[in-house]
């Protein structure tokens, strides 16, 4: 028997309790665990071409589910302001070590905060450390400034030397290209940044948490030999803690610490080469079916498809293809005149190859976009040209010969994807 506010509480409910505690997720909440089932069915039967997920790994997800997410400890390491932090400054300790070692950055040089939420909130809290009052950042409109659907490699060198004419600090946000990077396909900018912000589930697949990498040690030296230090150590740990967050996710630290660990191995490296291979496979096999690619290409993990020569728009595609178990994204193009009509449609090969798919696969999966595309087209000539999205859903969602073509496309698709691996957790 037990009390609680005085009350006392019978053995049958404590009992009871207990029980709930050690109930699986089938049995203890059968609603959310279907649509769990759901969404794990609609990955692994469908072809997910949003370049910024993933899928991450088992023991990924086996760390983001652990007791670690039982534990608070507001501070950093051997500073906390809570007891019992001992294994979780530990890990803290160990996911530094790995971040600085997984992208070959001397410990002497670099530092990095591993407590960040996600990409956001590092970059929040990295504007919040170096930005004073009525400073200013530096970016480039949205439609022109590739931000996330950019399919070259950037030019750092150039970039570090119109900072530095200015006094300006150089931060690069790799969210998507960090693991390309942490395997050395790509060009790093670690070479050329002073700030360096990512997230970590995109192709450095682990599950959704945020790094910040900072210099440390000698800034610059004037005409007499004088040294500038970097101070950004300081003053970007304070901006994230206690300045914009208070305890940090101990559960996905760990998850992170994992997925940089598999990012020093043979064979992410070998994972990361088939990634461009396949993104270089799907370029070509759109623009042999008469696509433009804007930059003409890819460099990287992904590409952005302009469809105004097509004569339709990325928000109508990206239904259509949705509808046929295709997900990417409506994205706009240079010149679009408005984000809420965005011309292009983004595609990604991370995930993807995470399921083992390569270059002739990934033709395939073109011919499939293709046909969704024309299916697009279809229902466009049967309407008025200047018909809203809306009413273009409603044809595509009632229109009898529409929708069995979008089932004869998703019939083909399901079978296809169903025959490729899905890492993970088998049931979740």
């Amino acid at each position: 028997m037990s009390l609680t506010n005085g009350h006392s509480v019978s053995k049958e409910t404590w009992d009871s309790h207990n029980k709930m505690l050690l109930e699986p997720l089938a049995v203890n909440d059968s609603e959310v665990f279907s649509i769990i089932k759901k969404e794990k069915h609609r990955q692994i039967y469908g072809l997910e071409l949003i370049a910024s997920e993933n899928f991450a790994s088992r023991a990924v997800l086996e760390a983001l589910g652990s007791c670690m997410n039982n534990k608070y400890s507001e501070g950093y390491p051997g500073q906390r302001y809570y007891g019992g932090t001992e294994h979780v400054d530990e890990l803290e300790r160990l996911c530094q070590k790995r971040a600085l070692e997984a992208f070959g950055l001397d410990a002497d040089k670099w530092g990095v905060n591993v407590q960040p939420y996600s990409g956001s909130p590092a970059n929040f809290a990295i504007y919040t450390a170096v930005v004073e009052p009525h400073g200013r950042i530096m970016g480039l409109d949205l439609p022109d400034g590739g931000v996330s659907c950019y399919s070259r490699n950037l030019d750092y060198a150039r970039l570090k030397q119109i900072a530095g004419e200015n006094g300006a600090y150089l931060m690069g946000d790799m969210a998507h290209i960090s693991g390309l990077v942490a395997a050395g396909v790509v060009p790093s900018p670690f070479e050329h940044c002073d700030i360096v912000s990512t997230t970590t589930h995109k192709t450095l697949r682990g599950c959704r948490a945020g790094l910040i990498f900072y210099r440390k040690g000698v800034r610059s030296v004037d005409a007499k030999g004088k040294e500038t230090l970097y101070n950004l150590e300081s003053l970007i740990n304070q901006a994230v803690f206690p300045g914009l967050q208070g305890g940090p996710h101990n559960h996905a630290i760990a998850g992170v610490a994992v997925a940089l660990k598999q990012a020093m191995t043979p064979e992410f490296k070998a994972y990361q080469s088939q990634v461009l291979a396949n993104c270089k496979a799907l370029s070509g096999a759109l623009m042999d079916l008469g696509y433009k690619i804007v930059t003409g290409g890819s460099d990287n993990h992904l590409i952005l498809l302009d469809l105004r020569n097509k004569g339709t728009d990325g928000g109508r595609a990206e239904k259509v293809l949705e509808a046929c178990a295709i997900a990417c994204n409506k994205n706009t193009c240079p010149g679009d005149r408005s984000a809420l009509r965005p011309s292009g449609l983004r595609f990604g090969s991370p995930a993807l190859t995470s399921r083992g798919l390569v270059q002739d696969d990934f033709k395939k999966v073109a011919h499939f976009i293709h046909r969704g595309i024309e299916l697009t087209l279809e229902i466009q000539r049967s309407m008025d040209p200047k018909a809203p999205l809306k009413e273009f859903i409603q044809a595509l969602v009632n229109g009898e010969t529409f929708q069995q073509r979008v089932a004869e496309i998703r019939a083909e698709v399901e079978a296809f994807a169903g025959q490729f691996p899905m890492p993970g957790l088998p049931e979740l």
